[in-house]
């Protein structure tokens, strides 16, 4: 948590400022009940009927107080609001700029679900309890002390009964507040559940109603939200035991009191404004002690949130660059030498002993059954994850040597899921590269076979993507990602499988445009169909995440078993449908 507070170091102005001005509308507060027990012994008591016009005066007095402590109390609020907010706002920047730079095996290790909530429930949780600690972490006990005190100067056999009531008092509220607390800790916990099955059912609504699964889907959200329920009523009722004992201790106090007051009032020996006044600050004590017992149960839960927040921060960001790598001269673009990762968790390899090596300006084809390792082969390439042993070589340099930005520069990555941002086509397309013309932006989606999704589109580049890109079909997606790959003229290319919703025709044009595109681009592409990689220069079978058969489509045919069978497999499904 304390780290945190190098975010609130520009707010320090505010954060002095806040709880000043609170103390001193609590000052002022503090001063009432001697004015209205002023207005008692020396207006309305006084020999005559009372004297009217200091009765006047005492209540301009009384109305003035109130409206200076207005001014005090919300400019408190403008400034400890300006620090909290503020403070957020840069907490949450960071956090975000950490978590970019995330690699894949931390964010496969924390989960999504886990980082949205920490930006979102626990960033508006530590918003609101510095709020509350600016406001009223030194307003309550100042005037909890400060009546107690103020008490004693009016008499202070009477004010005996705030000695013994305070400390009662201080047992009921913080011993219901150390109970809870943990309660609340679970109730967090418990809504993290919440909104990941709430984040997982949006993402997946559409497979969710293709399976007829809402009534299943809303039977589990059901559960986990009835724990929620069950939780947060079970520390409601505990919490909501402090104001009925609160009460009862106060009222108590408050009756010996009147009682102690009476009788000391009947002798002469104080007045009965006095007894207001003792009375008054009794009243001022309850309210406070239970708005401190409030606020040390939300920064409670704030502090909880925030310790949550910086175990994220200390997560390490960014992969590290190994120093001692040396470059060494090779004529290769891209090398794999007995290269091999295992997932973090998992029993075994994903991919083991992978090698092979590939010359500027080839076509490299991997296929493979489901889970044989294809994705995670190209992934190293771009070190979105790193091997467990070996190397992967890019131009004779292992990539853990080199800087993610400067080796990502070089790369073109199309993933399976084709995602499009929110906005228009064209500044899709210049993630690829923001300085690209609109000439190079057309070349880039021609290749990608692209422009009659362009020519469709009213407006052209300047249509609009809806978010996700859900007013473009699947096929158009992929089109206009694989695009935006080529707008970066990318020394190495990686299609991930990103074909899989073009037809036959279109994979077809799409390979023959890569194969005549300028420059010395190396092209990975990542396949089911033996149709799109067979006139590659090299083709990579995986199976179970080995090297089954390295090779050009004939060398396969005759040596491989296991590339023959899938090629065989699709040959008679193609000519069936043919």
């Amino acid at each position: 948590m304390r780290k945190l507070l190098k975010y609130l170091k520009e707010y320090r102005r505010e954060s002095i400022l806040g709880p000043l001005f609170k103390l001193l509308e609590a000052s002022l507060e503090l001063l009432v009940p001697l004015v209205v027990a002023a207005v008692i012994d020396r207006g309305i008591l006084a020999p005559g009927g009372g004297d009217r016009g200091y009765i006047v005066r005492m209540c301009l007095l009384l109305v003035a107080l109130g409206l200076i402590g207005l001014v005090f109390s919300i400019t408190a609020q403008y400034f400890a609001a300006k620090a909290s907010v503020g403070f957020v706002k840069k907490l949450r920047h960071a956090l975000f700029c950490h978590m970019q730079g995330f690699s894949y095996q931390t964010l496969d290790s924390v989960g999504t679900n886990t980082l949205m909530t920490r930006m979102t429930s626990d960033m508006n949780q530590v918003q609101t309890g510095l709020n509350l600690t600016l406001r009223l972490l030194l307003r309550s006990p100042f005037v909890v002390f400060g009546a107690m005190i103020m008490a004693f100067t009016v008499d202070a056999r009477a004010a005996l009964w705030f000695a013994a009531a305070i400390p009662l008092l201080s047992i009921v509220v913080f011993g219901i507040m150390l109970v809870s607390m943990p309660l609340y800790k679970k109730v967090q916990g418990l809504l993290d559940r919440v909104l990941g099955i709430t984040r997982e059912n949006l993402t997946g609504v559409r497979v969710i109603r293709a399976f007829g699964k809402e009534e299943a889907e809303t039977a589990a959200f059901d559960e986990k939200n009835d724990a929620l329920l069950a939780m947060q009523k079970h520390v409601g009722h505990i919490s909501a035991l402090m104001n009925p004992v609160t009460y009862v201790i106060i009222n108590l106090a408050i009756l010996a009191l009147i009682h102690t007051g009476a009788i000391r009032v009947e002798a002469g020996i104080i007045t009965q404004g006095a007894v207001v006044a003792l009375y008054n600050y009794m009243s001022q004590i309850l309210v406070e002690l239970i708005k401190l017992a409030n606020l040390i149960i939300n920064i409670t839960k704030s502090i909880a949130c925030a310790n949550r927040i910086q175990s994220v921060l200390e997560i390490p960001s960014g992969e590290t660059v190994k120093k001692d790598c040396v470059r060494h001269d090779s004529p290769y673009r891209v090398e794999f030498i007995h290269a091999g990762i295992q997932y973090g968790g998992a029993g075994e390899e994903s991919l083991s002993d992978v090698s092979f090596a590939v010359r500027p300006g080839e076509t490299v084809g991997v296929i493979g059954g489901t889970g044989s390792g294809k994705s995670t082969l190209v992934n190293l390439i771009p070190r979105f994850y790193d091997v467990t042993q070996g190397e992967v070589r890019v131009d004779g340099m292992d990539v853990r040597g080199m800087e993610s930005g400067q080796l990502r520069a070089r790369i073109g990555v199309v993933p399976q899921k084709a995602v499009l941002f929110k906005g228009t086509i064209r500044e899709n397309l210049l993630w690829g590269n923001e300085s690209a013309t609109d000439e190079e932006l057309m070349q880039a989606v021609k290749i990608a076979q692209a422009s009659d999704v362009i020519a469709a589109k009213e407006g052209g580049l300047d249509a609009m993507v809806e978010q996700g890109g859900r007013n473009l079909s699947g096929g158009q997606r992929q089109r206009l990602t694989i695009a935006r790959a080529l707008v970066r003229k990318p020394e190495i290319l990686i299609l991930d499988d990103s074909s899989s919703a073009l037809d036959f025709a279109t994979d077809a044009a799409l390979r023959r445009a890569l194969k005549e595109m300028e420059g010395d681009t190396t092209v990975f592409i990542v396949s089911q169909r033996t149709s799109s990689i067979q006139h590659a220069d090299h083709i990579i079978v995986l199976d179970d995440g080995a090297v089954a058969g390295l090779g050009t489509h004939d060398e396969l045919l005759k040596t491989c078993e296991v590339y023959r069978e899938i090629y065989e497999s699709q040959f008679r499904k193609e000519a069936a449908q043919a």
